[in-house]
């Protein structure tokens, strides 16, 4: 078992990675708690829902099922959950439980936010993206047609239970899409866990107990680490963002529908690496080690018909995006990054380009 502490001025809370911890979700339950409210999709409620029933047991609950799908991740769909909140019974004494992958732990968590002005949520990721990325660190939200994220809140879970033994049921795209977010922590922080994922990607990919248990302790202690020092993204927070610039632009290019959050990134990590090296920022040897390991968990959906310029257009809407200028995480070696803003339009163009079609 490992156990991450995140501190922040809204709340102090535990990570926990462990397997079985979804037998023991009771624990984790505050007394006088009132109504529980899970929001999940049906195939996750149908794989793992008994389980976690199991531990409400005495406590008044229902399941709220959302639909899923990066399309669906829109403030009407918070709205409707909302509304049945209210048909049945909640009240500022209601927990939220977030049950299922990343859009679910920002669906929940924001829907957790804006309830009554903010209400308790509790994060039990089932997908690996979410395990070491989106169920920690308190930012939640929703997608505008414009963008990715673009209207959404900081609100801190009271826990985030992960355990890796629900990985099996897991579709395995769905896998390989989180590990582009384990990937992601290696390059700007942590050289171990990029080693890991670079030399050892057999193991990881046949989801070997022991492997997955440490790239996903690792993923979430670093997550952890950056967090605290840096709860609502002012300075270092940012530094996660590695991927993300061009990797939101392409989902939202692509209307959400041809890539998973983790495959977009990892198309996003190769664009920044090539920025990187065009840029002077990292050597062509460390930048073909990157690549070679983000490539090892392909493979990628097809981007070579996506216009440059149309992306270009699409990084202004960012929410990195400040005062104008488009700002990169860009890799300086293996285990660090550096934001940078003000980069010429034609470097990032050339970037992508030479991403997409080399």
């Amino acid at each position: 078992m490992a156990r991450f502490e995140v501190r922040t001025a809204q709340r102090t809370y535990e990570n926990v990675v462990e397997r079985g911890v979804l037998q023991r979700v009771r624990q984790s339950i505050p007394a006088r708690t009132g109504k529980i409210f899970v929001v999940t999709t049906e195939d996750v409620w149908r794989l793992h829902g008994a389980a976690l029933e199991t531990q409400l047991s005495g406590h008044d609950h229902a399941a709220l099922f959302f639909a899923g799908g990066e399309k669906n991740k829109r403030l009407s769909h918070v709205e409707a959950l909302a509304e049945q909140m209210m048909e049945q019974g909640a009240d500022r004494t209601s927990l939220v439980i977030g049950f299922g992958g990343g859009i679910v732990t920002d669906i929940s968590g924001f829907l957790a936010a804006v309830f009554m002005r903010g209400i308790p949520v509790l994060q039990i990721p089932t997908t690996l993206l979410a395990q070491v990325d989106a169920a920690t660190g308190g930012k939640t939200g929703v997608n505008l047609a414009i963008g990715k994220n673009l209207v959404g809140s900081f609100h801190q879970p009271l826990a985030v239970l992960i355990d890796p033994e629900v990985l099996v049921t897991l579709p395995e795209r769905e896998y390989r899409a989180g590990l582009f977010e384990v990937l992601k922590c290696g390059v700007i922080r942590d050289r171990a866990l990029f080693d890991l994922l670079a030399t050892r990607w057999r193991e990881v990919l046949a989801l070997h107990p022991d492997v997955v248990d440490e790239l996903i302790a690792g993923a979430v202690r670093i997550k952890a680490e950056v967090v605290t020092a840096d709860e609502r993204e002012g300075d270092l927070r940012r530094i996660l963002n590695f991927g993300h610039t061009v990797g939101h632009a392409l989902e939202a290019e692509t209307e959400y529908v041809r890539m998973l959050h983790g495959e977009a990134v990892a198309w996003g990590m190769l664009a920044a690496t090539r920025l990187a090296e065009l840029t002077g920022h990292l050597d062509s040897a460390s930048g073909l080690r990157i690549a070679d390991a983000v490539r090892a968990y392909g493979p990628l959906p097809e981007v070579k018909d996506l216009n440059p310029d149309h992306l270009l257009a699409r990084l202004a809407s960012d929410k990195k995006t400040m005062q104008g200028k488009v700002h990169f995480v860009l890799p300086t070696e293996i285990g660090s990054v550096k934001v940078v803003s003000g980069i010429a339009p034609e470097l990032i163009r050339t970037a992508i380009t030479d991403t997409f079609h080399g």
